[in-house]
């Protein structure tokens, strides 16, 4: 059967595995090569892990080079969490590169008088130079989008994501979202984002907390937009049709 030259495109498309039994079949494959991803939910659904469990396992298993920078949870902080999760990082070595906000301000002196968002594309555009990472974790984008003190929000986060998109680089966002919203940003983010992935806690009975995880939108993807109960264990995480009492 001769397909239609966008259906050919996606078919042949590269994607970035997000190792959670049973995602990647929801995703085609995984997350498109090149996307930016916005990864929301609120505190305690497991965002940061998701995230370093991505790129952690695609370091490991599919040779790519990745770099979370973290804005808010200490380096050592994040290793030990991790660590603790089975992601150890002595098996993936330099391919996996871990920057805190403390490592970013000692260089603060060195770059003179640019602003904060200027310091932070430096030194993400430098250590992309030097290790050329295919993947990059930042977390969190409303941390960023803080510290940067924006004038003119939206017209420089749309900025921001264009010069993520000349990275060539498949990028996650954090953000955090208050518990009971649904409001996946602030500043129109979500509308700029090639994808959006939902982590939350629903309420199951009088007294048990479920994890789940939707995928909002992922462009170039034909995907379920339900929620599946989001589980970790032995095997890493899984994402399995929801579980109901």
């Amino acid at each position: 059967m001769n397909l239609p030259p966008l259906f050919l495109c996606c078919e042949n498309m590269e994607r970035i595995k997000t190792y959670i039994h049973g995602m990647d079949e929801i995703l085609e494959g995984g997350i498109p090569h090149g996307h930016i991803v916005l990864l929301a939910g609120e505190p305690g659904t497991f965002k940061s892990s998701v995230a370093f469990n991505i790129i952690y396992n695609n370091v490991l298993h599919e040779n790519h080079i990745a770099c979370y920078i973290t804005l808010e949870q200490g380096r050592e902080s994040l290793i030990q969490q991790m660590s603790r999760m089975g992601m150890n990082l002595e098996e993936v070595g330099n391919n996996l590169s871990i920057v805190d906000l403390a490592l970013i301000r000692k260089n603060l002196e060195k770059l003179g008088q640019q602003s904060w968002m200027q310091i932070f594309k430096t030194y993400a555009s430098n250590l992309k130079e030097n290790i050329d990472y295919s993947i990059l974790v930042i977390d969190s984008l409303p941390v960023l989008t803080m510290l940067a003190e924006f004038s003119n929000p939206r017209a420089e986060l749309f900025h921001f994501f264009e010069w993520l998109r000349e990275m060539k680089i498949t990028c996650i966002l954090i953000s955090e979202m208050k518990a009971g919203h649904e409001d996946y940003s602030l500043m129109g983010e979500d509308f700029l984002s090639d994808g959006i992935i939902h982590l939350k806690m629903e309420k199951v009975g009088d007294v048990n907390i479920q994890r789940r995880v939707r995928v909002v939108k992922m462009r170039s993807t034909n995907h379920s937009s339900d929620y599946f109960t989001l589980l970790f264990g032995k095997t890493g995480f899984t994402a399995t049709r929801v579980i109901s009492e």
